[in-house]
């Protein structure tokens, strides 16, 4: 996998983030009603470092914008984040995370940043790979099996997230002594899934586009594809690891969003989604029967197999349209 490209919240990506939740908000906020009443307690969405967007409460009525940098309540200081989304938007989110019964308890939005705090905020991300390079000298020197992802200075500057994966339990206590005595700041270790970790890479995935962990995805699942062994060959023609298989070494998350029905759209006489057959729909063709083996919406083919022979044969689809319309009209 590969390493950290950018996770903080003033680079490119997450300007193109907080455009697309501008034109969402734009384009949708009419269609959901407000909903909550004028004391009831008020959520905002909030991006913060590592490509993270958490819920707060806005109890002292800020009028928020999108892409507002504001101040955050932490564990025992504040930190800096970019407000994602709001309103109804923002309550909607919320409750379909699940979380509804923690809203009297969630951490407060303090105030909208200062130019300061946001010229803090830059200086601290420019110390990260100084911070970096301090831990990895250290997890060498206590000898630790453990490859260092991410980490996480708050803006307050009064404790230190240390972001990691492991294979086994690790005795960090040296490490942290050592990093406590350097930084002068609380250190927290996270242990991270490879999941996690994909995402705080915030870099593209095989199709060229962000990763939809680092992007839209409100909630990333340790293991969303049960039915896995069913769907490699229903992506393409060809067994290919890197169809299914994402950078985190898991099946792709969009995986998920493929299936045209119930049985993941295989099966004979399945229904066409966005014109494109689906994956075990049989037709007649002149060498008698065929099938489609496979569907690559983004390459626009797909893989035909002869029943009789085995034989298979990629076309796109104009090229299968014209040949099952002729076989329906009688011409071929």
């Amino acid at each position: 996998m590969s390493t950290v490209i950018c996770s903080c919240l003033l680079g490119d990506n997450a300007r193109i983030r907080l455009k697309l939740s501008k034109i969402l908000h734009q384009e949708v906020s009419g269609l959901y009603p407000q909903e909550q009443s004028e004391d009831a307690v008020k959520v905002c969405e909030v991006e913060v470092k590592g490509c993270r967007r958490e819920f707060f409460a806005n109890r002292n009525d800020l009028e928020l914008s999108i892409g507002m940098p504001v101040i955050l309540e932490a564990d025992g200081g504040y930190d800096f984040g970019l407000v994602y989304s709001t309103g109804a938007i923002a309550l909607r989110k919320f409750r379909i995370k699940g979380i509804t019964e923690q809203i009297e308890t969630l951490p407060m939005l303090l105030r909208e940043a200062t130019e300061q705090e946001v010229s803090d905020y830059t200086e601290i991300r420019k110390r990260e790979p100084e911070i970096r390079a301090a831990c990895l000298e250290r997890i060498e020197r206590h000898q630790l099996e453990m490859k260092l992802v991410d980490i996480d200075l708050r803006l307050d500057q009064q404790k230190l997230s240390v972001y990691y994966t492991a294979t086994h339990r690790v005795d960090f206590r040296g490490l942290v002594r050592d990093l406590a005595g350097e930084f002068k700041a609380r250190i927290q270790m996270v242990q991270i899934t490879t999941r996690e970790e994909a995402r705080r890479t915030n870099t593209q995935g095989s199709c060229g586009c962000a990763l939809c962990c680092s992007t839209w995805m409100q909630k990333i699942h340790s293991n969303p594809f049960a039915e896995k062994p069913q769907l490699p060959e229903t992506m393409s023609g060809d067994n290919f690891s890197f169809n299914t298989i994402g950078l985190c070494n898991r099946p792709k998350c969009c995986l998920g969003f493929s299936r045209t029905n119930g049985k993941n759209g295989t099966g004979h006489g399945a229904c066409q989604q966005n014109g494109w057959p689906a994956v075990g729909t049989i037709i007649s063709v002149r060498e008698g029967s065929a099938v489609v083996d496979g569907v690559d919406q983004q390459k626009k083919t797909l893989w035909l197999r002869y029943v009789n022979t085995g034989q298979k044969r990629r076309m796109s689809l104009d090229q299968f349209n014209n040949l099952a319309g002729r076989r329906q009209g009688g011409l071929d």
